[in-house]
């Protein structure tokens, strides 16, 4: 079974909109496009050229896939990132488009859910998810992502798309390991981790109670 990783950049308040410029996204008449540049620096973009290096295909929804076959092709032969995005497989889930002109790419056919659970039941490494959040509220409320890469950037934006949306799937996670840019950004991994447990709140102790088992 390949493992899914879902990598995505949130402002504080939990916005994944438009983090990459001011065009990308305006839907609902979002005017905050672009929110993530000014935070982005020599060690976050090592860190994030490591984390795609691991990856053997990218799953990419329409508007991610438009920017970034818009740009990448673009990069200096010499760019670590764009010779890897250029070169690996990559996969579209798109109900509009009919072809996939970006060099090793294939339109998902049929069904979305199930064309993503047979990648994952195929052979390979690692498939990375970048952006796509329309796609990806498809995969978790599917129950379809291994592991979240989450960087959260110290910004509020107050309004716009968020993450983890109506269709969330109540579970538990592991962080997996942390780290926190010279800018403040703050990049966690997190792992499937069973379901959700609860337990509850003594005021007498100042403690809680383990829970018996999960709802």
């Amino acid at each position: 079974m390949r493992k899914l990783l879902v990598t995505m950049f949130v402002s504080l308040d939990g916005v994944m909109q438009a983090p990459g410029g001011a065009d990308e996204d305006r839907d609902d008449g979002f005017e905050h496009g672009g929110w993530s540049v000014p935070f982005f620096e020599p060690q976050m973009i090592e860190r994030m050229g490591a984390l795609t290096d691991r990856a053997a295909a990218l799953l990419l929804g329409r508007r991610t896939y438009e920017v970034f076959a818009a740009n990448w092709p673009l990069s200096e032969p010499d760019d670590p990132i764009g010779a890897k995005l250029n070169s690996m497989p990559k996969y579209v889930a798109s109900r509009t488009l009919t072809s996939v002109a970006w060099q090793n790419s294939t339109l998902l056919k049929g069904d979305v859910v199930d064309a993503v659970r047979e990648l994952k039941e195929g052979d390979g490494g690692e498939i990375q998810v970048h952006g796509s959040g329309g796609l990806i509220q498809t995969l978790i409320e599917h129950d379809l992502v291994d592991e979240f890469h989450v960087l959260v950037f110290p910004v509020l934006i107050g309004s716009g798309k968020r993450l983890f949306g109506d269709g969330t799937i109540p579970a538990r996670l592991k962080l997996i390991d942390t780290t926190t840019s010279g800018t403040g950004v703050v990049t966690s991994r997190y792992a499937r981790d069973g379901k959700l447990e609860y337990g509850a709140m003594g005021p007498e102790t100042g403690n809680w109670e383990p829970a018996t088992g999960d709802r």
